[in-house]
């Protein structure tokens, strides 16, 4: 019978050959070639064009020709790709900046360098570093130190994420006596999520715990292999020109087998055709009957945290189910990953998939000192004598490795920088950076580094570690939670396992469901014997994203940050790697679901004053109730909920930042955007400075949600209505004020109550956060407007309403300017401003809703 099966499979394989087709390739939006000092643009042997950065001045410093000059080399090694290396160099005599105007995410950055001599320039007096906006990428560089006898030029390859500024800054500073170059520079755009995930939980070897890859995190391609095969060429890779190497110059020992099956891979969703070229996972590594593991060493900087990424795919068509191969996985002698099952992992034969671990290389010291660091995989014994029985089937003692790629990540104050360890011989001592104080230097490097990194790891682990551990009641650890430590106390946060969470939502059964968000789904649970109504916040594994909002939520609502209008979190649950946040349930959901696309009964106005005064009042604790200021950052209406007794509760402090003392107008947190469509100040949009009157905007935005019932934006409408924030604003200029509120409220306001509620939102919004109300001024006007409201006649007759912005005589083009140009910058950087599907009735919306990795 296993003859049989094995020979339909050889078929099968036979099949598939003859129809495997290559997946289409990734095409980049952002694409930049600079074939630097170049006299005209050329053509490299991969057909692809590079342009002189000769005619592009907007690349270039105003003062360009002043700081640097053109070159080309004296010496044509044959064997050196013509193009971008010897048509010409870009030689910098001072500090040299190129500025690239590109769209925001993750790009490729890479930079050429052929070091020859130039007319005038001795290559071995080149030192140089280079920095991407505020990102180190090498210091005291030597390009010859760095080319290697089989390669005359260099390619360097760095990762980095480019914010909502949308400009990249390349900078290369000579050091004293030295002078800086370049052939080339290459700018592509990757796929999302490709290598920086936002907020990218990875596991870090040899510790219970995790490394946080985020936007902030650059990474500096170090080792690309195609293994057990040969070079993979930029062309053969999957749109990104990636360089896959042979791994033979770092195979340690014999016994290996090198398997190429011509078989049809497989490409899912989780690894998508652009992870890696169909050859990188066709041609592997497995052991001969005479090795007991697969051996690699790799030279590695000491100083940095190393992401390693392993690429899998069983091809061989005799090992097709579960716990037919399995291994253990040790990097730098430290276990990292114990019975690796490539089917499990995959879901079956020809599917690829693959696993990334980050692992330390220590003794921060001295980083020009490089260490041997070895990957090895080695069968899994205990597993294979458990499957050895014939009426289970055999496991094969082997291992199996396709495709790998080794990142240097930067370090706490964004470096990627390691001083040279071999210098050239011929280099004269005044070539190398400040020699005479370079002791002190390198000294005060690793004080800066020690300093951020003990400070950032005590306060996070002190906050981490107090919250993420056993449950409330000191009981036994599941053993399987990230952190573990001492337990909160109990009357502020609880600790859950997994299966208290299942038992309390019936396993996460659809019908249990309460809302929706980027995060994941919302359920409704039942607690202590299905005494106690909660809201059940669980992650969606797949979306790859709300880890440090996960953290950041805990770290806010289980310290003794309480109030009658924020959302109380019950617990957290962290079991089993899951991301889960247990609330108070509230019963009548978001104060969206009673505004607009929604089947409930529209809020008679009393009852929207009195939610918009209870949410003020929460932000107002934020701002100034608590001993540092906390800025919400996420202000809207679906983050107001409303409990059985309609009182309004803020939630959702993923996006909160911390700031100093006192909450005063001009504290501020520098910060990357971040916030919803709609809502965000555009102050802090244009400045990315993030202040409490930030919130006060946003605030003013949910008012005339209040008044209007519609959208943030609606891009359904005429496009002078889109954004409520514009549309009302103009409207109360223009005295229009009864044309846009919601037809429900007709005969329900008092006039002099709408003109106060009008015209405070009206200033919420205003163009600089020091011509907005405090949130406590926004409090007294709202609870002044509820005064008035109870002390007229609740029977109102429809009429006009003339509104009066006392004593404003702000242009109407001043106030909107920086507003349209927000929502100009969105929607041409193709970001959605869909409204995200209506959630249920009573939904509790308590994700925030991520449109974007720019925003939300």
């Amino acid at each position: 019978m296993a003859t049989i099966t094995l020979l339909f499979f050889l078929f099968l394989q036979l099949i598939t050959a003859t129809i495997s087709t290559t997946p289409l390739p990734y095409n980049a939006t952002v694409y930049v070639l600079l074939n630097c000092g170049a006299q005209s643009a050329t053509t490299d042997e991969t057909d692809r064009r590079w342009d002189t950065d000769t005619h592009f001045p907007n690349f270039l410093p105003s003062d360009f020709s002043n700081i640097s000059t053109t070159a080309t080399a004296s010496e044509q090694d044959p064997s050196v790709n013509r193009v971008p290396y010897t048509t010409g160099a870009r030689i910098m005599k001072s500090r040299f900046t190129y500025t690239f105007r590109v769209s925001p995410g993750a790009k490729f950055l890479r930079l050429y360098f052929y070091p020859a001599n130039y007319s005038g320039f001795n290559k071995a007096e080149s030192f140089f570093s280079v920095t991407a906006n505020h990102l180190t990428l090498l210091r005291n560089f030597s390009a010859l130190a760095a080319v290697t006898d089989s390669s005359k030029a260099l390619r360097k390859e760095f990762v980095i994420n480019v914010d909502e500024t949308q400009i990249l800054d390349v900078t290369f500073s000579p050091s004293p006596n030295s002078y800086a170059f370049v052939n080339g520079i290459e700018i592509l755009s990757m796929p999302t999520n490709l290598y920086i995930h936002g907020n990218h939980r990875i596991k870090l070897v040899g510790q219970n715990d995790f490394f946080y890859i985020n936007n902030s995190t650059a990474l500096e391609t170090l080792y690309r292999l195609n293994v057990g095969g040969n070079l993979v060429g930029s062309t053969e890779d999957t749109g990104m020109y990636r360089v896959w190497d042979s791994d033979d110059a770092f195979v340690v020992g014999y016994g290996y087998q090198t398997p190429h099956f011509d078989v049809n891979i497989t490409y899912t969703s989780e690894t998508p055709p652009y992870s890696a070229p169909r050859i990188v996972y066709t041609t592997s590594r497995t052991m001969s009957n005479h090795s007991q593991s697969l051996d690699w060493e790799f030279p590695l900087n000491s100083g940095f945290y190393y992401l390693f990424r392993l690429h899998f795919c069983e091809i061989q068509p005799e090992v097709l189910e579960v716990n037919d191969r399995v291994f253990d996985i040790y990097i730098g002698n430290q276990m990292a990953e114990r019975a690796a099952d490539v089917v499990e992992w995959s879901g079956g034969w020809r599917f690829p998939v693959y696993r990334d671990y980050v692992v330390n290389v220590t003794n921060p010291d001295d980083r020009r000192n490089k260490q041997s660091i070895t990957l090895q995989l080695s069968p899994n014994m205990e597993t294979k004598a458990v499957y050895a029985d014939a009426t289970l089937g055999s496991a094969y003692s082997n291992a199996i490795l396709n495709g790998l790629e080794i990142f240097k990540l930067g370090d706490a104050i964004g470096s990627l920088a390691a001083s040279n360890h071999e210098l050239p011989s011929e280099a004269p001592i005044a070539s190398l950076a400040f020699p005479n104080n370079k002791k002190k230097r390198i000294s005060w490097h690793i004080i800066v580094a020690i300093i951020t990194g003990v400070t950032s790891g005590i306060a996070f682990f002190s906050i981490l570690g107090f919250l993420i551990s056993r449950r409330r009641n000191g009981g036994k650890d599941s053993g399987t939670s990230v952190t573990k430590s001492s337990s909160p106390p109990s009357d502020l946060c609880r600790h859950f396992l997994i299966a208290e969470i299942k038992n309390a939502t019936d396993n996460f059964d659809e019908k249990f469901v309460i809302g929706y968000g980027g995060f994941g789904n919302v359920y409704k649970g039942y607690l202590d014997n299905g005494t106690t109504t909660v809201a059940v916040k669980r992650s969606n594994p797949s979306s790859k994203q709300g880890i440090r909002e996960f953290q950041t939520e805990i770290e806010m609502l289980s310290s003794k940050l309480r109030h009658r209008h924020l959302v109380s979190l019950i617990g957290y649950c962290d079991d089993k790697n899951e991301m889960i946040l247990v609330y108070d349930y509230m019963a009548n959901g978001t104060l969206r679901d009673h505004l607009y696309n929604t089947d409930n009964a529209p809020l008679p106005w009393k009852k929207r004053l009195d939610i918009c005064i209870g949410a003020a009042k929460g932000l107002c604790y934020l701002h100034s109730g608590t001993k540092h200021m906390i800025i919400h950052r996420d202000v809207k209406s679906t983050n107001i909920l409303l409990d059985d007794k309609w009182v309004a509760k803020v939630s959702d402090f993923g996006l909160s930042k911390v700031g100093s003392v006192g909450g005063t107008d001009i504290t501020h947190v520098s910060t990357a955007v971040k916030g919803s469509f709609g809502y965000v100040d555009p102050e802090y949009y244009k400045r990315q400075r993030l202040t409490v009157k930030s919130d006060v905007y946003s605030f003013g935005v949910v008012l005339f949600e209040v008044l209007c019932a519609r959208p943030a934006i609606n891009p359904n409408l005429p496009s002078g209505q889109v954004n409520l924030a514009e549309w009302a604003s103009r409207s109360c200029k223009k005295r229009e004020l009864e044309e846009i509120i919601d037809p429900n409220l007709k005969g329900q306001i008092a006039p002099e109550c709408l003109s106060k509620f009008a015209e405070l939102a009206y200033h919420c919004l205003r163009k600089e956060g020091v011509q907005r109300p405090s949130m406590g001024d926004v409090v007294k006007t709202l609870e002044s407007a509820l005064q008035v409201q109870e002390g007229e006649d609740h029977e109102v007759e429809g009429s006009s309403f003339p509104l009066i912005i006392n004593g404003d005589a702000m242009n109407e083009d001043e106030i909107f300017s920086d507003l349209s140009e927000v929502e100009r910058k969105l929607t041409s950087n193709g970001i959605s401003m869909s409204v995200s599907r209506s959630a249920k009735v009573n939904n509790v919306a308590l994700f925030s809703e991520i449109i974007t990795p720019l925003g939300r």
